[in-house]
């Protein structure tokens, strides 16, 4: 009765290693073993982002990196573009218009793609340039939606407007070289695919990023990314960081690079689509229809008519002890959410689907008991994408 599955879109399991390893003694911050740690990590995080550019590792939350994502490189008034199909795409909008920036919302409904053509003819009309930034989530786990970076990126081309990405649940799942995508600012959290608690966050910067941060003018302090990278050339943070975790990151780092970042990438494609499959089975419909679209990390079920989604995650959680998500915003109380990301395992995903299987048909909702456990093996022993 000790095992609990936790099948959300974070914070996501982390392996028995990254737990012990946070159990360490403190040591100075401001001394030689820190340096030697920071590096070290600031080295691993630049690979998992293919960037040969700056790395910063912040204290906080995916959303405090949002916004260090935001007062860093704009000054208030300036008109940003904000690409928006979900919950964490409306967050970005909301920090910047916060700190007054001028955001103009480029919007699709939830679960849908991204306005693609949209955002090419804002660009084609923005004639002098005004757009200063445009703000992207990658993977949107409100929705279990996979943006088309690479898309963005080309319809951007020349224009030189910032792309400022929230990978947050994607970075380490999903192949995302930054560096290619000639994206200036990309930020990401520790409690996701990275193995690790909640409590850090990640963030890349480009020279070109760093160009419009000397004439930005928001507010900052905690969050001055200057300060930041003042401190990282002594081999230190501005402010006490969260030695535990960096400890165990340290740790995480390995086991990461250990399974190789190709075969990470390839076991959460293998998991969505075992997981979609498992799904379909039980005749449920799926949020994102195009599997081009189809998160990595987490997929969203419509829920059945008949089912309330509090009461089929109340079961789940109590009488088969595995957790998944419910819908955020707009989608509450319509959709579930099935992590599959970091630590998850094919096998606990298999745990996942059977539970779900059993509090379906204990709620009234018409199942072929072991079709989606089936389904989702069927794909798994393929050993494919």
């Amino acid at each position: 009765m000790n095992n609990n599955y936790l099948l959300i879109p974070g914070p996501a399991p982390i392996p028995h290693a990254v737990a012990q390893a946070m159990s360490t003694r403190m040591f100075n911050h401001r001394g030689p073993c820190f340096k030697e740690i920071i590096e070290e990590l600031t080295r691993s995080l630049k690979k998992i982002f293919q960037t040969e550019g700056h790395l910063f590792i912040l204290t906080s939350s995916g959303t405090g990196a949002m916004e260090a994502a935001v007062v860093n490189f704009l000054s208030p008034g300036e008109r940003i573009l904000s690409l928006m199909n979900g919950s964490f795409g409306e967050r970005f909008a909301a920090i910047a218009s916060t700190y007054g920036a001028t955001v103009e919302r480029l919007e699709t409904p939830w679960g849908q793609p991204l306005d693609y053509q949209g955002l090419e003819a804002k660009l084609l009309q923005d004639r002098e340039h005004r757009i200063r930034a445009i703000t992207v989530v990658h993977n949107e786990s409100s929705t279990g939606m996979l943006n088309d970076l690479e898309r963005v990126s080309r319809i951007r081309g020349d224009h030189p407007a910032l792309l400022i990405v929230d990978a947050v649940s994607s970075m380490g799942a999903v192949d995302l070289p930054i560096d290619r995508l000639k994206i200036e600012v990309c930020i990401t959290g520790s409690q996701k695919a990275l193995l690790l608690p909640p409590g850090l966050s990640y963030i890349s910067v480009s020279e070109k990023a760093w160009q419009a941060a000397a004439q930005s003018k928001m507010p900052k302090y905690y969050f001055d990314l200057s300060k930041a990278r003042e401190y990282l050339e002594i081999g230190q943070t501005p402010f006490t960081p969260a030695l535990p975790q960096c400890v165990a990151l340290r740790e995480a780092m390995g086991i990461y690079f250990s399974e190789g970042q190709k075969s990470c990438y390839a076991r959460h494609r293998r998991m969505a689509a075992a997981a979609r499959a498992a799904l379909q089975a039980l005749g449920l419909e799926l949020l994102v229809k195009d599997e081009r679209y189809a998160s990595p990390t987490v997929t969203a079920v419509l829920k059945p008519p008949a089912v309330s989604v509090d009461q089929l995650r109340e079961m789940m959680r109590i009488r088969f002890r595995t957790e998944i998500a419910g819908g955020q915003g707009q989608l509450a109380g319509q959709i579930f959410r099935f992590g599959h990301l970091g630590a998850v395992t094919e096998l606990d995903l298999l745990a996942g689907i059977a539970s779900l299987e059993l509090a379906l048909q204990e709620l009234g909702h018409p199942v072929v008991p072991g079709s989606a456990v089936a389904a989702a093996e069927g794909f798994i022993r393929k050993g494919g994408d």
